[in-house]
């Protein structure tokens, strides 16, 4: 699924908050002082789907503020953000399939996506990335768009519930998820170096509503929302098929486009 830096790690965006910044806020400094300076400083919206736009992204803007009082380090962030969502996706592989149990792993790993997107904020606000927390934030972002469907397939079948067939969605799923995420690495890489726009420059390319909409299928958030729905196998296997279907019909559509933006990169 789409992640909320459409694929493309916070951390990694230039900084615009001066480098050199210190890592403890000035003094007289409050919390919400500290979310109105990042709301100043954010990434370009193009490509952004609905959740990660208006929910995620102000999430992770709270979360970073208060890591940023608390002296935390994004590394800190990335890793708390790691720990809750695998032990989310552990739940959905290894746990009986109830309601509560979908609840509980819907809200952990909506948490865990939050603290993905403030570990990049949180880097802002200290003055930039470095290439060793983007490394960091990128492998576990590649390490949970796998395991969250391999727990879906094993979690499955370990209830037991469904046909042999539905077993083939989840790693469908996967299949087109770590195209999708891949692809967008590796475009924003090549844009980046031939001197292109990426999609996490700040002021790129400011989508409008419209688009953010269409794309939501796409939105990891979405298919974290999808899991309250894991104590209804039928209702479950019908969200998360639809996410499937339309996340394999948006990259196949995309792979053309990307292909032509490439040759005409390479053609400069």
């Amino acid at each position: 699924m789409l992640q909320d830096d459409v694929a493309v790690a916070d951390a990694h965006t230039p900084p615009v908050i001066p480098t050199r910044a210190p890592a403890r806020p000035a003094p007289g400094e409050t919390l919400a002082d500290t979310v109105r300076r990042l709301a100043g400083a954010q990434k370009g919206a193009h490509g952004a789907p609905a959740y990660s736009r208006f929910v995620n992204r102000p999430a992770g803007r709270v979360l970073a503020a208060l890591a940023f009082h608390r002296g935390l380090t994004p590394d800190a962030v990335t890793a708390t953000s790691a720990v809750v969502t695998f032990s989310a996706i552990a739940t959905v592989a290894l746990a009986p399939h109830s309601w509560w149990v979908g609840v509980l792993v819907a809200l952990a790993l909506a948490l865990g996506y939050a603290l993905d997107s403030a570990d990049g904020q949180l880097a802002r606000l200290r003055g930039g990335g470095t290439p060793a927390g983007e490394w960091l934030d990128h492998v576990v972002d590649a390490a949970k768009t796998v395991c969250i469907h391999l727990a879906v397939l094993v979690g499955l079948f370990r209830q037991g519930e469904v046909g042999d067939g539905w077993l083939l969605v989840p790693v469908g799923f996967a299949a087109f998820d770590v195209l999708y995420f891949s692809a967008m690495l590796l475009n924003d890489a090549l844009r980046g170096a031939h001197g292109a726009p990426t999609r996490a420059a700040p002021g790129a390319g400011r989508a409008g509503v419209l688009r953010s909409l269409v794309v939501l299928p796409t939105d990891y958030g979405v298919l974290c929302l999808v899991f309250a729905l894991l104590g209804s196998a039928p209702a479950f296997l019908s969200a998360y098929g639809l996410l499937a279907v339309c996340t394999a019909a948006f990259v196949l559509a995309g792979l053309p486009r990307w292909r032509r933006e490439m040759t005409r990169l390479g053609a400069r």
